[in-house]
């Protein structure tokens, strides 16, 4: 028979889709790295399930403990996942610029779900960062993760990166990706560049770029405004049938910003985050 042990089991081994109908104007194979696959429905799976294991391995996780974390992007979905099926409580501290419906979601999961305000610096006693370490050292057997300070790339090299090239039998020549804080396109990136230097990492900027990180990997990088990552992340449900989110729109908007430089036999990867 063939089964997964537990849902962790299924992070990972993503899909790779050939994109048809939105990329009609651009002659390479342009392909999909489709996130969304994982059970949390991100990219960020990955990461959560790594840094569990690690802890775990280290000492700093041990059975029965609470693992607190403060986020504000996908990864808390993958934490509470794990946390669940390896008998962990959740504690995420998130601020109140978050959804209502993702905060509903966490709390359905079993999350145990504080809501900061956002208008305070990190240093003040009730941002997310003064909060969660506190409960860090009033709660027994728990373990604060503070994932900024945590050295992600490596998942992503170690692992996404490495299925792109399997997937792609190494033929791959471009890869493209947003950039947000820069651990997942310089991850990837390093890996790709490292088996063939030739081959172009893209970077789509949708916002400020962090300061505190080396971007002389990325070949080349392609402005997009939130209006249009909007706007093609409803193209891609509506021509392709992918539900995805607006950094995957963005992502695909900015390909077609640069479709003159593509060749009919280039292999164009484009990672879907979530």
């Amino acid at each position: 028979m063939q089964y997964s042990k537990s849902i962790l089991d299924t992070i990972g081994k993503t899909p790779l889709v050939k994109l048809n109908k939105v990329v009609s104007e651009i002659p390479a194979l342009v392909l999909a790295k489709v996130e969304s696959f994982n059970p949390g429905n991100s990219i960020k799976d990955r990461m959560a399930l790594k840094m569990i294991e690690n802890a775990e391995k280290n000492g700093n996780l041990k059975p029965g403990g609470t693992i607190i974390e403060t986020t504000s992007r996908n990864i808390e979905m993958g934490l509470i996942l794990a946390a669940n099926v390896k008998g962990y409580q959740f504690i995420c501290v998130v601020s109140d610029k978050k959804t209502k419906d993702k905060i509903d979601i966490l709390r359905a999961m079993g999350a145990k779900v504080i809501v900061c305000s956002a208008d305070v610096e990190p240093t003040h006693v009730d941002s997310n960062f003064s909060i969660s370490k506190r409960l860090s050292e009033e709660i027994s057997n728990s373990w604060f993760i503070n994932q900024k300070d945590y050295e992600s790339s490596f998942t992503y090299y170690q692992q996404t990166a490495s299925e792109i090239w399997e997937q792609t039998e190494g033929k791959i020549t471009h890869f493209v990706s947003v950039v947000k804080t820069g651990e997942t396109i310089l991850g990837i990136g390093k890996y790709l560049k490292e088996k063939n230097p030739d081959i172009k990492i893209l970077g789509i900027d949708t916002e400020d770029l962090p300061t505190n990180a080396d971007f002389s990997l990325i070949d080349d990088l392609v402005k997009v405004t939130a209006e249009d990552a909007l706007y093609y992340q409803q193209k891609l449900t509506l021509v392709e049938g992918i539900i995805v989110g607006k950094s995957s729109g963005a992502a695909i908007k900015g390909v077609l910003q640069i479709k003159e430089q593509f060749k009919p036999e280039d292999v164009v990867v484009v990672l879907f985050h979530d």
